[in-house]
């Protein structure tokens, strides 16, 4: 029996329409979860599973599990969501949920992984007193919001590609090991293998500072490929909007010169300024590259970001669809020429499948969809037609 119940916190997101779908929920999300506000603004989310009966109240979600899905919406902030997904935990425990699941793609508060006092994160170096004030005065939120999570009654998050290993670490010891970080290697290896974005003969992998270098060998390692020379930037902040660049020869396969007349494939986690890229990018070009691509995960889009990834050093972005809005065509601005997302509810759903136990086959690939818009000139338009059609 599919004991499932998939909710969002909003009451339209077509991410949480796609999980629903990809993992065959008859019933739409939204029919199974009021989410009203009382007249006071205050939230206020009723399950309506089985409503009509009176031989369960209190317990309506007995032997249910309930998957909260709950992706960055420019209409809500961060602060809202989050709210959202404790009420929305509270709610389904208090009605005799067996298990409580937030998939969270860009999980929130992640940027604040440590906090003023030696107590305060997991690091794998030793922090300076620098470090230590660079966060005075603030609080410890990712903590907090796994603390929160627990608190309200989630039992699990599932989250992609989290680089932060503070952050990995206190939600595995706060949710005793039920904390998954999806890693979306294979789905741009994939990308990288079976599209025409670069030739693969000539192909560089580019890590643009340290804490990206194990996910470019992840990918790597799912290419599968002849071996591919891996590139490492070392970078160093020398303002809040500049940095300088340099390539690290420890690291590093090659010397940067070696990357000339290459196609390199330049992967972080996450970009929002985009100043460390365009510098990264800047760096691979006058080095003598012939093309070059970036490679994130999740794409927060400001007005700031579009401007300066629009640089010429970059040929085509790729990112993941953690984030939807940037599947919107206005926020992704002027950069939609050279703009490809990887829409990801299938890959996710793959795992979540399996790990609620609903099938033990895979779904069938690919695991993702392309968008792209028609101003990209690897846009096909195969069988589009006039615009206008006569008639």
């Amino acid at each position: 029996m599919n004991n499932l119940v998939i909710v969002g916190n909003i009451a339209d997101n077509p991410f949480v329409a796609d999980i629903s779908q990809h993992m065959n929920q008859a019933m739409h999300y939204s029919d199974l979860i009021s989410l009203k506000s009382y007249l006071n603004n205050e939230f206020c989310p009723r399950f309506i599973v089985g409503e009509d009966s009176y031989e369960k109240v209190g317990n309506i979600l007995e032997g249910y599990v309930v998957l909260i899905v709950s992706s960055t919406q420019f209409m809500y902030s961060r602060d809202e969501l989050a709210m959202r997904n404790l009420i929305i935990a509270r709610a389904a425990k208090d009605n005799g949920a067996d298990r409580v699941i937030l998939l969270e793609p860009d999980l929130f508060y992640s940027a604040q992984d440590r906090g003023p006092r030696k107590e305060h994160g997991f690091v794998d170096f030793e922090r300076s007193q620098k470090d230590y004030k660079k966060f005075n005065g603030q609080a410890f939120t990712s903590r907090l919001y796994a603390d929160l999570l627990k608190e309200s009654g989630v039992d699990e998050v599932v989250t992609v590609h989290n680089h932060s290993n503070s952050v990995k670490r206190l939600f595995m010891e706060r949710f005793s090991g039920h904390f998954y970080n999806l890693q979306p290697a294979d789905i741009f290896a994939n990308y990288i293998k079976e599209s025409d974005i670069v030739e693969h003969k000539n192909l560089v992998l580019c890590a643009p500072d340290h804490g990206a270098l194990s996910f470019v060998r992840e990918v790597y390692e799912e290419l599968a490929m002849k071996k591919i020379p891996v590139i490492v930037m070392d970078k160093e902040r020398t303002s809040e909007r500049q940095v300088f660049m340099d390539v690290d020869p420890d690291e590093s396969d090659i010397a940067l010169g070696d990357v000339k007349g290459k196609h390199v494939v330049v992967i972080d986690d996450m970009v929002r300024t985009g100043n460390t890229i365009v510098e990264c990018c800047r760096k691979l070009r006058e080095a003598g590259a012939t093309r070059v691509v970036f490679f994130v995960t999740h794409f927060y889009s400001s007005q700031e970001g579009r401007i300066k990834l629009n640089d010429s050093v970059i040929d085509e972005i790729v990112t993941t669809s953690s984030i939807p809005q940037i599947l919107n065509r206005d926020m992704q601005g002027r950069l939609r020429h050279k703009m490809v997302v990887l829409r990801i509810p299938r890959w996710i759903s793959n795992f979540l499948l399996q790990h609620t136990n609903l099938t033990e086959k895979p779904l069938s690939r690919p695991l993702y969809i392309e968008d792209m818009s028609s101003k990209n000139p690897r846009w096909k338009g195969r069988n589009v037609g006039p615009l206008f059609p006569e008639g």
